[in-house]
């Protein structure tokens, strides 16, 4: 019997420490607390209205919609504004684990368990709350840009570098143009690119649906310019704002259906 319990023990330590695991989002987050709105007590109003606003993302809910969240709760000046948006490609369970993840992270002390606006960043998703209003507005601040710096064009000929900029310039430029188009449900796209030395450039843009298609456009081509101003010469790199972000690889990262359009609504056949 003491083999059968030790053994018990040893399976019941391995599927604890590998729980959490399947559960947690992939790569470091960036996350920031903003004090500009104020901070909240554990016994608040403002707490319990944001541990409501958030706990749908605990639950396999239907309010996470084409992978995007936002609702508020509560009355000023103890209102909370939630917004979560997950990276277009991803699957259903896989956004909602994501979006559950970080809800139950971001208001703790690890992270930001005082203030009353406060974002995080993962690669699969995002999440944000806020006392001030923050629906149909573009944030573009903070700021996370990301480059590859293992591998870069440093050994190009100038007649390769040129080339490679003017693909990727082509490639994130249409990018944009596609995800600006997107509509009130999902600003999302992809593309790939020939480039210089055979390789395949595969790129990644996305908006905040509730954005306009002026201020989608406008977060987008900010990040892009500031991208290509400073960190130019990369194989590899990525930003992420509040409310858009992009990233490119020289290696697919991105699920290949997310090339497909999405299905029609159910309707008759003309």
């Amino acid at each position: 019997m003491a083999v059968v319990s030790s053994r018990l023990v040893f399976l019941s330590a391995i599927c604890i420490l590998i729980a959490p695991a399947i559960v947690r989002p992939q790569h470091d987050p960036n996350f920031f607390c903003s004090d500009k709105q104020g901070n909240y007590g554990s016994g608040s109003t403002y707490k319990a209205n944001l541990n409501l606003v958030l706990s749908p993302l605990s639950s396999n809910s239907n309010e996470i919609d084409n992978g995007f969240y936002n609702s508020s709760y509560g009355e000023d000046p103890d209102k909370v504004y939630a917004i979560g948006q997950c990276r277009g490609d991803l699957k259903p369970d896989v956004c909602r684990k994501c979006l559950s993840f970080s809800k139950d992270n971001l208001p703790t002390i690890q992270f930001c368990p005082v203030q009353k606006e406060a974002i995080v960043f993962y690669e699969e998703c995002m999440l944000r709350y806020s006392s001030r209003n923050i629906f149909s507005t573009m944030d573009d601040t903070p700021e996370y840009p990301w480059m590859s710096k293992l591998y870069n064009i440093s050994d190009y000929s100038d007649d390769e570098k040129a080339e490679f900029n003017k693909d990727l310039s082509n490639l994130l430029q249409n990018l944009r143009g596609r995800a600006v188009a997107g509509g009130s449900l999902r600003k999302f796209a992809v593309a790939n690119a020939s480039a210089p030395r055979s390789q395949t450039l595969y790129g990644l843009m996305q908006c905040t649906p509730n954005l306009s298609e002026q201020d989608c456009s406008r977060c987008l081509s900010g990040a892009i310019d500031n991208f290509l101003k400073s960190y130019a010469d990369r194989l590899g790199g990525r930003i992420r704002r509040p409310s858009c972000n992009f990233r490119y690889e020289n290696s697919s990262f991105f699920d290949p259906a997310a090339y497909a359009p999405p299905s029609p609504p159910p309707g008759n056949l003309i």
